[in-house]
């Protein structure tokens, strides 16, 4: 009897702190079309809603929209008309850069920025921008000891520049190698989650079909009150293709508040399902975790007394 009993507030005491924890980590998404591409990609007028469009890029509507094609000294971009006002948001993006030359070059860029659509000399777009730049370099300038193709972040405060003799190295707060990510043999991939005053995170997906690697995860960074979403690419006297097949913005929150359109509280990660704690439970975790020792003490207690107790009373009725 006392072993069963035992078992069964074991059972009860487990279920009840695992759903305890559950409830700190419900999260929700909601689609931003705002921000979003997929084929054909322009409505019927032949103009994007939601997209501009310049410098050397193509639209094939059918296939790809291609920022640079095997030549040298393109440019092309592809930047949002609206600002991406979510506080919380996950961009997954589907491209391909791919050639078929053994010497290739520069790269392709995605931006979360305060400026929009103005072409310079970094992977196409201006230099000393403000906000968020992710580089996949892959040209190798003068940067020892790293594999490239190379992805990096680098967080521009308007004054600082990007020093492309080292590839990034002064400005990168985080990147990793991403060898094999040109003339991949699936559809390559990155998605880029951010919280804010939390962190910022990114997995590529170039390897195997739906195996996400991650590149990086940073702590918490700083982006303009009004960004824009772009990605641009950059020809030199070396070329390639760089592709963008689709894009995928989320807002995301906390289930047990409202989106409000913004999403400020909570998300969850790519690649895998880790989630952002509410914030108004996450400073008693401490607290949550000594009274589940302390409960898991008690049980322990009773289960130990019932078990000598019974023990006791069945070793009796033997005599």
């Amino acid at each position: 009897m006392w072993p069963a009993a035992f078992l069964a507030i074991w059972l009860a005491f487990c279920s009840w702190t695992q759903a305890g924890e559950g409830d700190t980590t419900d999260v929700k998404s909601i689609p931003l079309r705002t921000h979003s591409l997929s084929a054909p990609y322009l409505d019927s007028d032949m103009q994007s809603r939601w997209f501009d469009y310049g410098g050397s890029t193509v639209i094939r509507a059918d296939r790809y929209i291609r920022l640079t094609s095997q030549q040298q000294s393109q440019a092309g971009y592809l930047f949002s008309r609206v600002p991406l006002t979510a506080t919380n948001w996950e961009i997954e993006i589907e491209f391909k850069i791919h050639g078929t030359d053994h010497l290739f070059g520069d790269g392709m860029a995605v931006w979360v920025t305060k400026d929009r659509a103005k072409q310079g000399t970094v992977f196409g777009m201006m230099d000393n921008f403000e906000g968020l730049g992710i580089f996949f370099d892959t040209y190798k300038n003068n940067r020892p000891g790293v594999v490239f193709p190379y992805v990096m972040a680098m967080v521009g405060d308007g004054k600082t520049s990007y020093d492309s003799g080292s590839d990034g190295k002064v400005n990168e707060i985080a990147g990793c190698s991403a060898r094999g990510i040109r003339n991949a043999d699936i559809p390559t991939r990155a998605r880029l989650t951010y919280f804010q005053d939390k962190s910022l995170t990114l997995h590529l997906q170039y390897k195997e079909a739906d195996q996400w690697i991650l590149c990086f995860e940073t702590g918490a960074i700083v982006l303009p009150s009004v960004s824009y979403l772009g990605f641009s690419a950059e020809t030199g006297e070396l070329s390639d293709n760089h592709d963008i097949i689709r894009v995928e913005t989320r807002n995301l929150y906390s289930a047990d508040r409202p989106a409000g359109g913004e999403g400020r509280h909570a998300g969850a990660g790519p690649g895998q399902e880790w989630k952002e704690p509410i914030r108004g439970q996450e400073s008693s975790g401490w607290g949550w975790w000594f009274i589940k020792v302390i409960l898991f003490l008690a049980v322990m207690a009773v289960g130990y007394i019932g078990f000598t107790v019974y023990r006791t009373q069945h070793r009796g009725g033997r005599f």
